[in-house]
């Protein structure tokens, strides 16, 4: 009886081991308990300027409720922008800008897209020393030194002289002599002396030019004109035994044109071509004969009488001559002053 106890205690032991083993939780792969481990260890980022997913508790505090968020910015604040803050330092420089009306003026600003004048003229003095040459005179040429100043009263207007020498410089071609003594025909040719203009002076364009490489010319073209007085006299062709011409002045007019090319600010080499129009008085091409009926010596042949050397009238005279010389501007320096 006792036997038949004890193996009925085996067998229900026996019965209730597997069952109790079913009923332990199944244990996790080793790899992702090692993963679980370390994202638990890594560090949680808190973004602050996330929106909360939890709505706020109906029951919250009156603290919490009243409470402005951290990214919500305090009213009027877009608007000023930077002057919210100096308000706040100080109300007494708050500006009190009507920004409505501030935006509805009619703006009038100035606007340079255009780079400065390298060479500014406008009130500065140009000094200019020349060396002429005849151009249009194949006979006789009339060479010689000359000088010119001008005032800038604007940047493209100037008012000035010049004034050119000639004596002791004019020389007779060596055209003239063959064709005289080869058709035995006398030309009638002049000479001068001086002259003397009062001028002005018109910049109708100015710019610039690459050149040698990389370095920039800068130019102007000028147009000039004037009026003045041009000594002259006749050159003894015809008879130049009896004949002796004084000089004389004649009244003048200029017109004429040039290019300017700057070294720098105040330093130009200038080109101009100017005609010089006068009305002159010519040799007379025939020789009076007999006696002279205008003076009281009964014996002096009407030759040598100086009414009879010069031929009738006056004659339209045009004297082009070119002009290469350096150009000084005064003062050396300026200062841009440009409209606020």
């Amino acid at each position: 009886m006792n036997q038949a106890r004890v193996g009925l205690l085996v067998a229900a032991a026996l019965v209730a081991m597997p069952a109790t083993a079913f009923a332990q939780p199944q244990p996790k792969p080793a790899k992702a308990a090692a993963g679980k481990k370390d994202k638990k260890e890594q560090p949680k980022t808190i973004d602050l300027d996330a929106p909360s997913d939890k709505p706020a508790a109906a029951g919250g505090t009156a603290g919490a409720t009243d409470a402005p968020a951290a990214d919500t910015p305090p009213a009027g604040g877009d608007d000023l922008g930077g002057l919210g803050d100096i308000c706040k330092i100080d109300p007494s420089a708050c500006p009190t800008i009507d920004l409505d009306k501030a935006a509805a003026r009619d703006m009038h600003e100035q606007m340079y897209a255009v780079q400065q004048i390298y060479a500014l003229r406008y009130h500065r003095f140009e000094v200019n020393p020349y060396f002429g040459l005849t151009m249009n005179d194949q006979f006789v040429s009339h060479d010689g030194p000359g000088l010119a100043m001008n005032f800038y009263i604007t940047n493209v207007l100037a008012i000035g002289v010049n004034g050119n020498f000639y004596q002791g410089l004019n020389a007779i071609s060596a055209f003239n002599l063959q064709t005289s003594r080869a058709a035995r025909i006398g030309e009638p040719i002049n000479e001068y002396q001086w002259s003397a203009d009062a001028n002005f002076t018109y910049v109708p364009a100015y710019g610039k030019f690459a050149g040698f490489g990389d370095f920039i010319f800068h130019y102007d073209v000028f147009l000039v004109g004037g009026v003045g007085a041009i000594s002259t006299r006749p050159i003894a062709v015809v008879d130049p035994d009896n004949r002796t011409f004084t000089f004389s002045p004649k009244v003048n007019g200029k017109i004429g044109g040039g290019l300017r090319i700057f070294f720098n600010r105040w330093l130009a080499a200038v080109v101009e071509v100017s005609d010089y129009i006068y009305p002159e008085q010519l040799e007379s091409l025939t020789v009076a004969t007999g006696l002279s009926p205008t003076t009281t010596n009964p014996t002096r042949l009407a030759a040598q009488d100086p009414s009879t050397w010069l031929a009738p009238g006056s004659y339209i005279t045009n004297n082009v001559q070119a002009q290469v010389g350096l150009s000084f501007f005064l003062p050396f320096t300026w200062e841009y002053r440009l409209p606020k």
